[in-house]
């Protein structure tokens, strides 16, 4: 029987800085590339030796090229990242990943670049700045709201629109507004605060402030759009999957000249009471295939917080997959 053929390629990593970003400060992420191509990987100072199948071993080391260009261009590498640098490379994509670092889609209040870490997170982007009406649809942590209000601070500070309104439907997991404190102001106050943050990160607290104050930055639940016609605005729908199928109609008529709406959610995620369509699973039903109008899938492989929330998400979508695959049993 014949032996398995290997092969041994060797890469030289002298800057330190560049080594413990790529392998880790104990070297823990080396055993990704055991994992994910079977690959065996070791360091002795500069040099870092792959061995094993002929193919995997040049998948690795095109990885690895890859990633050293990403940090050279000054952006971090981290375990997710990898992950998905060694996924499009197995995919015959690695060329992909500098296309994504090199799109600076805004600069922080702190002087932090925003770019996409995906390709779904680019297709995203470039189907925002395509269309006058985009939906987003994936799991938590795809920066979906995030990169929606990094266009709409763009889009303000570049004179294309005179405002930005954020806006969700105040349903949340089941609880209800009557029972939470203080005045309407107060009581929604929670259910928005996820999109104060990102606004906060994007202008700072002080330019947000004055942006509020003159009404160039509204951020309300979604009750508040009824019987308004939204002129020149940058009209953000976020928690899209807790919208009626009356919300949602209501909310996409609401757009006026000059305007751009983009709406985002997680149909995995509604809470709705039993036997409520989401208005977000009707609009992509109905909408599909109409002309301005983008829609955007994002998945797993778009999360890009800590590499459990990806684990998370891949082992709920396999458990939705198993329970839609199990026979019912008849009543």
């Amino acid at each position: 029987m014949e032996g398995t053929l290997t092969t041994t390629e060797k890469i030289n990593v002298d800057n330190s800085e560049q080594f413990i970003q790529l392998f880790g400060i104990r070297e823990e992420n080396m055993s990704l590339f055991h994992e994910e191509l079977g690959v065996d990987i070791y360091a002795h100072g500069g040099e870092v030796t792959l061995t094993g199948d002929p193919q995997k071993v040049a998948l690795a080391k095109l990885t690895l090229e890859t990633l050293r260009g990403i940090i050279l261009h000054g952006d971090v590498v981290d375990r997710t990242r990898i992950r998905y640098a060694i996924e499009l490379a197995a995919e015959g994509k690695a060329d992909r990943i500098g296309e994504i670092m090199r799109d600076v889609i805004a600069i922080t209040f702190k002087g932090r670049q925003v770019k996409c870490k995906t390709l779904g997170q680019k297709q995203y982007v470039d189907a925002i700045k395509k269309n006058t009406c985009a939906f987003a649809v994936g799991p938590a942590g795809t920066g979906k709201t995030y990169l929606a209000i990094a266009m709409a601070v763009v889009a303000l500070k570049n004179k294309e629109v005179e405002r930005i309104i954020l806006t969700r439907p105040a349903v949340e997991a089941g609880e209800k507004l009557g029972f939470l404190p203080g005045d309407l102001a107060q009581k929604v106050d929670p259910y928005l605060r996820p999109l104060y943050d990102a606004l906060n990160e994007m202008l700072g607290v002080e330019a947000y402030q004055r942006l509020l104050e003159r009404g160039a930055v509204e951020v309300a639940p979604l009750a508040y759009m009824r019987g308004r016609t939204l002129n020149d605005a940058f009209i953000i729908l976020d928690e899209a999957q807790n919208t009626t199928s009356e919300q949602m109609k209501m909310f996409l008529t609401r757009m006026g000249m000059g305007s751009k709406m983009v709406i985002t959610g997680d149909v995995t995620q509604i809470d709705l009471p039993a036997g409520k369509k989401s208005g977000l699973v009707e609009a992509l039903e109905v909408l599909k295939g109409i002309d301005d109008i983008g829609i955007v899938t994002l998945t797993h492989r778009d999360v890009v917080r800590h590499e459990l929330v990806q684990a998370i998400v891949r082992a709920y979508e396999r458990h939705a997959r198993q329970a839609a695959d199990r026979p019912r049993s008849r009543p």
